[in-house]
Protein backbone atom coordinates (compact mmCIF):
# COMPACT_ATOMS: atom_id res chain seq x y z
CA UNK A 1 0.00 0.00 0.00
CA UNK A 2 0.98 3.62 -0.32
CA UNK A 3 3.28 4.78 2.44
CA UNK A 4 4.87 8.18 3.02
CA UNK A 5 7.38 8.80 5.80
CA UNK A 6 8.50 12.35 6.60
CA UNK A 7 11.61 13.31 8.53
CA UNK A 8 13.86 16.29 9.15
CA UNK A 9 11.71 18.49 11.34
CA UNK A 10 12.94 20.10 14.51
CA UNK A 11 13.54 23.34 16.35
CA UNK A 12 15.21 26.16 14.42
CA UNK A 13 15.77 29.85 15.09
CA UNK A 14 14.12 32.55 12.97
CA UNK A 15 16.13 33.05 9.80
CA UNK A 16 17.43 29.52 9.90
CA UNK A 17 16.96 26.61 7.52
CA UNK A 18 15.68 23.05 7.55
CA UNK A 19 15.46 20.33 4.92
CA UNK A 20 12.55 17.92 5.14
CA UNK A 21 12.51 14.52 3.45
CA UNK A 22 9.68 12.19 2.52
CA UNK A 23 10.36 8.61 1.46
CA UNK A 24 7.57 7.05 -0.58
CA UNK A 25 6.69 3.43 -1.29
CA UNK A 26 3.81 1.36 -2.59
CA UNK A 27 3.36 3.12 -5.92
CA UNK A 28 5.30 4.19 -8.99
CA UNK A 29 6.80 7.31 -7.50
CA UNK A 30 8.11 8.75 -10.76
CA UNK A 31 4.60 8.81 -12.26
CA UNK A 32 3.06 11.16 -9.69
CA UNK A 33 3.25 14.77 -8.71
CA UNK A 34 4.12 15.25 -5.05
CA UNK A 35 3.10 17.96 -2.60
CA UNK A 36 3.97 19.32 0.81
CA UNK A 37 1.32 20.65 3.17
CA UNK A 38 1.50 22.13 6.63
CA UNK A 39 -0.95 22.60 9.46
CA UNK A 40 -0.55 24.88 12.45
CA UNK A 41 -2.78 24.70 15.55
CA UNK A 42 -6.11 26.37 14.89
CA UNK A 43 -5.42 26.80 11.19
CA UNK A 44 -6.46 25.00 8.04
CA UNK A 45 -4.07 22.65 6.31
CA UNK A 46 -2.14 24.70 3.77
CA UNK A 47 -0.51 23.60 0.53
CA UNK A 48 3.07 24.90 0.50
CA UNK A 49 4.69 23.22 -2.51
CA UNK A 50 3.99 21.08 -5.56
CA UNK A 51 6.40 19.32 -7.90
CA UNK A 52 5.54 17.51 -11.11
CA UNK A 53 6.44 13.86 -11.63
CA UNK A 54 9.72 14.49 -13.42
CA UNK A 55 10.59 17.53 -11.36
CA UNK A 56 10.29 19.93 -14.25
CA UNK A 57 7.82 22.32 -12.65
CA UNK A 58 7.24 23.60 -9.12
CA UNK A 59 4.46 25.69 -7.62
CA UNK A 60 4.37 27.68 -4.37
CA UNK A 61 1.87 29.93 -2.64
CA UNK A 62 2.79 33.51 -1.83
CA UNK A 63 3.32 32.64 1.83
CA UNK A 64 6.49 30.65 1.07
CA UNK A 65 7.51 31.73 -2.42
CA UNK A 66 11.18 32.65 -2.56
CA UNK A 67 11.97 30.86 0.70
CA UNK A 68 10.96 27.22 0.15
CA UNK A 69 12.15 24.87 -2.59
CA UNK A 70 10.64 21.49 -3.38
CA UNK A 71 12.73 18.88 -5.18
CA UNK A 72 12.69 15.15 -5.80
CA UNK A 73 15.02 12.25 -6.46
CA UNK A 74 13.05 9.64 -8.33
CA UNK A 75 15.86 7.09 -8.01
CA UNK A 76 15.44 7.29 -4.23
CA UNK A 77 11.64 7.65 -4.17
CA UNK A 78 12.15 10.77 -2.10
CA UNK A 79 10.75 14.29 -2.18
CA UNK A 80 12.42 17.14 -0.28
CA UNK A 81 11.42 20.52 1.04
CA UNK A 82 14.25 22.98 1.60
CA UNK A 83 13.08 25.77 3.90
CA UNK A 84 15.17 28.93 4.22
CA UNK A 85 14.66 32.23 6.02
CA UNK A 86 12.26 30.55 8.40
CA UNK A 87 9.76 32.63 10.34
CA UNK A 88 7.79 31.85 13.50
CA UNK A 89 4.64 31.66 11.38
CA UNK A 90 6.17 28.68 9.56
CA UNK A 91 5.74 26.64 12.74
CA UNK A 92 3.50 23.70 11.88
CA UNK A 93 3.34 19.99 11.28
CA UNK A 94 4.52 19.35 7.74
CA UNK A 95 3.09 16.51 5.66
CA UNK A 96 3.96 15.11 2.26
CA UNK A 97 1.10 14.08 0.03
CA UNK A 98 0.28 12.16 -3.12
CA UNK A 99 -3.10 11.97 -4.81
CA UNK A 100 -4.10 8.79 -6.64
CA UNK A 101 -7.11 7.87 -8.76
CA UNK A 102 -7.65 11.58 -9.11
CA UNK A 103 -9.34 11.85 -5.72
CA UNK A 104 -7.66 9.79 -2.99
CA UNK A 105 -5.10 11.58 -0.83
CA UNK A 106 -2.34 9.74 1.01
CA UNK A 107 -0.46 11.36 3.87
CA UNK A 108 2.57 10.65 5.97
CA UNK A 109 2.61 10.88 9.75
CA UNK A 110 3.95 14.44 9.64
CA UNK A 111 7.06 16.07 11.04
CA UNK A 112 7.02 19.00 13.46
CA UNK A 113 8.79 22.22 12.53
CA UNK A 114 9.13 24.82 15.27
CA UNK A 115 10.66 28.21 14.53
CA UNK A 116 11.53 30.02 17.74
CA UNK A 117 14.39 31.82 19.41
Amino acid sequence: QVQLVESGGGLVQPGGSLRLSCVASGFTFSSYAMKWYRQAPGKERELVATITSAGGSTIYPDSVKGRFTISRDNAKNTVYLQMNSLKPEDTAVYYCNVRQWGVTNYWGQGTQVTVSS
